[in-house]
């Protein structure tokens, strides 16, 4: 398993519903971010494409939502690399205030060719540097 990458958000009236409880899909956004910067923490500076032909894509994901955040909250949402196959990886993540967890969250991210769509290897530099290992 890979360190767990943490990243601090507010939540802004932009993110709520009439009430000022997080809208259920502004998780998933909060948790792509995270993805995203847990990769940056890397030293990759452009996630989502991989050279000129692979990109990442969110292929499955489950969520289950324990309590709400809220207008004007302070959370931190997180992002830990599982596992990984030849041509994608998994990240477990976590959006809490304080120690309170609120969702969590299971995301298969796929390695994908941008022109065909169709899986491709995992990018070796990747998985040396997040996973500690090769295919």
């Amino acid at each position: 398993m890979t360190r767990e990458f943490r990243l601090p958000v507010r939540v802004y009236i932009e993110d709520t519903d009439a009430q000022g409880i997080v809208y259920y899909v502004n998780y998933l956004k909060y948790m792509e971010r995270a993805r995203s910067d847990w990769l940056r923490s890397y030293g990759f500076a452009s996630p989502a494409f991989w050279g000129e032909d692979r990109i990442f894509v969110v292929h499955s994901l489950s969520a289950d939502y324990k309590k709400p955040a809220r207008l004007d909250d302070e959370i931190v949402v997180t992002a830990k690399g599982v596992g990984h196959g030849r041509a994608f990886f998994t990240v477990e993540q976590n959006v809490l205030r304080d120690d309170e967890l609120l969702c969590t969250g299971q995301i298969k991210v796929a390695c994908v060719n941008q022109r065909t769509n169709r899986p491709v290897a995992m990018p070796a530099e990747l998985l040396t540097q997040v996973f500690g290992q090769a295919n």
